[in-house]
């Protein structure tokens, strides 16, 4: 394994550039920290959800986007910000209004919080403890608790049977998308973000002088196949997105919320997008690495790169059934990632 590289953190760069130290400098520069990373995402969010989703779409389906406001139609985002939050907020009766309030805000909070550990190159690193890849997927998870919460305290049938499959959903394809993740650990032999990314840095081997990096989509491209498809499963899109399922049940569990709640869960659902891209680069793409680019720049591409995937098969997957979902994540993707696990350690084991 690598020894531990010694790159100094967001928060330390913060607070000596402020001359602050102990347990002050710690506070501030992580909150400064958490600030100018969060305002980023929300950047890249408002981009990729008003503006770049419309104009993939339309590319797909040959047809014209917004182009009308603006240069390109990208004031459509300002425009659509402005229309969806001077909406009236209706709140149906007898509904759970804690449920009903705390679930809408916990979508976007996980995914902002599974940001805290992934390395974005450039000194980009909030924090990176030694269980980095089990602290962004147990925040990833909570989304979770919202979507449960939001189904239940809709006082809706449809919101509540869109709940219940968002929770199928997530157990079905996240213990393959964790067990998948945890052949790369078997690889690496950490749980550090840091390190993962650092032992991709290492050749895999040169061809006509070109270096071919040791990243472990190139190490075990079986590995990296599974986790994507599960990654798909996660973050909802086609021909996973039974949870929603507009054409059998209205909105699923979004379907009694507007306004400002509505922008929130819309919100969420492009920034676990990008951050299930952000695990998938970590651990399969060697994060920010890249020739010539920043690394900063090549973690944006590469994250823009999952997020363009999701909307090609939204575009072109059609949905499954249900039935056929839950079969493909227990019957499947779950045998699959166990397979690739086991085989994963027996070679390790060889090679060691």
């Amino acid at each position: 394994m690598l020894p531990l590289q010694s790159k100094t953190l967001l928060p330390e760069t913060i607070a000596n550039l402020l001359g602050l130290s102990g347990t002050v400098g710690q506070i501030v520069g992580g909150l400064i920290g958490a600030f100018i990373i969060a305002n980023l995402l929300l950047v890249q969010t408002a981009v990729a959800g008003p503006w770049a989703k419309r104009k993939i779409t339309a590319a797909f389906t040959d047809r014209i986007a917004v182009n009308r406001v603006g240069p390109f139609g990208l004031v459509v985002i300002v425009a659509d910000a402005v229309r969806l939050l001077s909406k009236e907020l209706v709140i149906p009766e007898d509904v759970d209004r804690p449920a009903y309030d705390l679930g809408p805000m916990m979508i976007p909070f996980s995914a902002l919080l599974g940001f805290a550990v992934i390395p974005m190159g450039n000194g980009i690193h909030l924090a990176d403890p030694e269980t980095g890849i089990v602290f962004a997927f147990a925040a990833s998870s909570i989304a979770s608790l919202g979507l449960v919460m939001m189904g239940y305290g809709s006082n809706n049938k449809y919101s509540l049977l869109g709940g219940l499959r968002a929770i199928a959903s997530n157990i079905a394809y996240e213990i393959p998308l964790v067990v998948t993740g945890a052949s790369v650990i078997i690889f690496t032999g950490t749980l550090q973000m840091s390190q993962i990314v650092a032992q991709q840095t290492e050749p895999l081997l040169s061809i006509a002088g070109v270096t071919i990096p040791q990243w472990f989509a190139f190490v075990n491209p079986f590995a990296f196949v599974l986790f994507v498809i599960a990654n798909l499963a996660e973050v909802g899109r086609n021909p996973f997105d039974v949870p929603e399922a507009p054409t059998e049940i209205v909105a699923g569990y979004q379907t009694e919320y507007s306004s400002v709640y509505f922008v929130l869960i819309y919100l969420g659902e492009f920034i676990h997008i990008f951050l299930g891209g952000a695990i998938a680069a970590t651990l399969f793409l060697g994060g920010p690495a890249g020739p010539f680019l920043p690394g900063f720049v090549w973690f944006t591409i590469k994250i823009w790169g999952f997020y363009l995937f999701t909307q090609w098969a939204r575009s072109a997957v059609p949905r499954l059934r249900i039935d056929q979902f839950l079969d493909i994540g227990w019957k499947g993707m779950l045998v699959l990632s166990f397979a690739n696990l086991v085989l994963t350690a027996i070679i390790v084991g060889v090679i060691a």
